[in-house]
């Protein structure tokens, strides 16, 4: 497999991570909304955390990332995912604000039974 095979192959499984969290998220949201929580949003809960181990054990950049890097030396901040590159730039704080946001909806939603 060449370098740009193997780019190609890096960068869908991100994108396809990316838009599995994308539902996560989303589910968790829509269970705060309509104050229907069930065991999902722990699930969804945990994904998140583990994903922020990794992160964090990986100084903030998905190891994905780091394999794209040895396949690409483009400065762009898509070059190892399939998003426009505003939305790459700034994804971990669009993301960890929608987050944050979930989990005050939680606490008030149990807070307020």
């Amino acid at each position: 497999m060449n370098s740009q095979t193997k780019l190609i192959l890096i960068k869908t499984i991100h994108t396809i991570i990316w838009i599995f969290f994308n539902l996560v998220l989303f589910y968790m949201a829509y269970e705060v909304f309509t104050n229907k929580i069930d065991n999902f949003i722990w699930i969804g809960i945990g994904l998140i955390g583990f994903e922020f181990i990794i992160l964090l054990f990986f100084k903030m950049m998905c190891p994905l990332t780091i394999m794209a890097q040895k396949y690409s030396n483009s400065a762009k901040e898509n070059f190892d995912i399939y998003l426009p590159n505003w939305l790459a730039k700034y994804n971990k704080q669009i993301y960890t604000a929608f987050f944050i946001i979930i989990i005050l909806g939680l606490i008030y939603r149990i807070l307020n039974k």
